[in-house]
């Protein structure tokens, strides 16, 4: 009778590499005490999901705060699913977030010594594996068709019992090699199946970094491990990968939770010690009716980091917000660190909420006026300016016009101790600031009627009255106080009170108070009720062209 070496070397004759061979090629590697060693192994199937980069980022910084190594790794065994350019996009994208790794695929190179990183360069590692197994009696030649294994599912699901091929309905598995061999020489089709000696009737305990201590069903399925093409599934890949890649710590999503029962399998039927796990929380979305979902790349925008990188989100804000659902105590930390050196904090497994976390876009924008609200006027426009070459050419031919001129636009109250908190993302500077630009700043204003002046509460000729005399009485003082009591004292002089105090005293005798003329004032000037502070405004303007905007208004009224 054949044996199960024999039926490994039949199988495999072309592989002649050992599993110590391997063990040798890839050692341990020489790090610190401590030091993890962490991956993200995402799948060329489409954009980088919002989730992904969470754990992306996560692994990043549980590598780097311990002193180990993050890498890259493609798995890319799914052909059928692959979108061309994919892999070049996620790298890109994970460097835009500077989620960057030590090791791993980057683009068309691949960078340190436990590669190939692409899984489908990785087949001869597989081969060895595979071939391994057999020999040991722990994998098996399976020659099942799909309408054989359609007829074992249908049995299942009529008896209401758990799916899959396991057990009596593991068809394959009880023939001897003799049988094998004649089929494989027959030319029959086959897949390679992991033999488990599990039973999903018993438990066993596994320990989680984040859920501690559970217990959960064994495996008993034979999985497939190596399709007819030549290349791994899922499940056995990652295990080996993980294994001579030298990986300390799985880190991903808690959906992967009901497969670790496989993936100790496997590591135990190979001898090997497997990582650590830590099965993290999803990101998830409230629909309208108040139902919890995942967060869909189908349904929402915000699933793909292009949107945030379309948007003009500034890239560290959205990693801020993410942290703030990996760990509850970062938003404390950012916020008494003034949203800065992100870097210096230390994350923690322990302060991984159980929850998965709802996705917060007005958090988002409030983190992001923030970290913009730290750049310096000569760093918001080289970022501006970035996005804009991407994305938004109308904004960059505006800063290409006059560089220093959109510079002092952007440091308008900026370089103080509470700097003005305008823009969540860049997407939204250009209509902010189109007013600037005398081309744009015509067409904001071409419609008079459509201006927001308070035409219920002022006639046209009262608020002429007042713009005339603005325009007659304005200077430019250096101090600011100054031209405000310019303004304050046109207004005094049309008829306004000085405050609203004196305004509740005797509001029979005023028309209304100051503040209404300095908002005609700004309408004039920008278009809008709501723009940044009106002497600087004026001030890069200049008096001249400030005067001829009002006379424009009163032209049009």
């Amino acid at each position: 009778m054949v044996s199960d070496k024999e039926l490994a070397n039949i199988i495999f004759p072309e592989v002649t590499m050992t599993v110590e061979d391997l063990e040798k090629k890839y050692p341990s590697r020489n790090l610190m005490p401590g030091a993890e060693v962490t991956r993200f192994a995402p799948s060329p199937t489409g954009f980088l999901h919002t989730g992904s980069l969470f754990t992306a980022m996560i692994c990043r910084k549980v590598a780097t705060q311990s002193g180990g190594v993050f890498f890259l790794r493609l798995e890319d065994t799914d052909t059928k699913r692959e979108i061309e350019n994919s892999k070049n996009i996620i790298v890109d994208q994970l460097q835009a977030f500077n989620v960057i790794p030590d090791e791993g695929f980057f683009g068309d190179k691949q960078i340190g010594n436990y590669g190939p990183y692409v899984q489908s360069e990785r087949a001869d590692i597989y081969k060895v594996i595979v071939k391994h197994l057999i020999s040991i009696g722990r994998a098996y030649p399976c020659f099942c068709t799909q309408e054989e294994l359609n007829e074992i599912r249908a049995k299942q699901e009529e008896a209401k019992i758990i799916p899959g091929y396991y057990g009596q309905f593991a068809k394959y598995r009880f023939i001897n090699n003799d049988e094998r061999v004649e089929l494989i020489k027959s030319g029959k089709p086959f897949v390679i199946r992991f033999k488990s000696l599990g039973n999903h009737i018993k438990k066993i305990r596994v320990h989680d970094l984040i859920h501690g201590d559970f217990d959960i069903a064994s495996n008993d399925q034979d999985i497939v491990i190596f399709k007819s093409d030549g290349l791994p599934t899922y499940h056995f890949a990652h295990v080996v990968d993980d294994h001579f890649m030298r990986t300390t710590t799985v880190i991903r999503g808690e959906e992967w939770i009901a497969s670790l029962p496989i993936h100790l399998d496997l590591f135990s039927a190979l001898g090997w010690e497997p990582p650590k796990y830590a099965h993290l929380p999803l990101i998830l979305k409230q629909d309208e009716d108040g139902k919890r979902r995942k967060l869909s790349k189908r349904l929402d925008a915000e699933a793909a980091v292009s949107f945030f990188l379309e948007e003009g989100y500034p890239t560290d804000a959205l990693i801020m917000y993410l942290m703030t659902i990996a760990n509850s105590n970062f938003e404390e930390w950012i916020f008494a660190h003034h949203f800065r050196d992100m870097d210096q904090f230390e994350f923690s497994f322990d302060k991984v909420s159980l929850e998965g976390a709802l996705f917060d876009m007005g958090k988002l924008n409030f983190f992001s006026r923030e970290v913009l609200a730290t750049l310096n006027k000569t760093q918001i426009t080289y970022l501006t300016y970035e996005y804009a070459k991407k994305y938004n050419f109308e904004l960059k031919n505006l800063i290409d016009q006059d560089r220093d001129y959109f510079e002092e636009i952007m440091n308008i109250e900026r370089e103080r101790e509470n700097p003005r908190k305008d823009y969540a993302k860049y997407s939204e500077i250009y209509a902010n600031i189109a007013f600037f630009y005398d081309n744009l700043y015509a067409n904001i204003v071409k419609d008079v009627h459509a201006l927001p002046f308070n035409f219920e509460k002022f006639s046209i000729d009262t608020i002429k009255t007042v713009l005339s005399n603005l325009e007659k009485s304005l200077t430019l003082p250096d101090e600011e106080s100054a031209w405000f009591e310019i303004v304050k004292k046109v207004g005094q002089d049309c008829g306004f009170a000085a405050n609203n105090k004196q305004l509740k005293e005797s509001p029979d005798s005023y028309i209304g108070v100051v503040a209404d003329v300095a908002e005609m004032l700004r309408i004039s000037l920008t278009g809008r009720k709501n723009a940044p502070n009106l002497y600087s405004v004026m001030k890069i303007l200049g008096l001249e062209r400030s005067k001829q905007r009002i006379d424009r208004i009163i032209a049009l009224l």
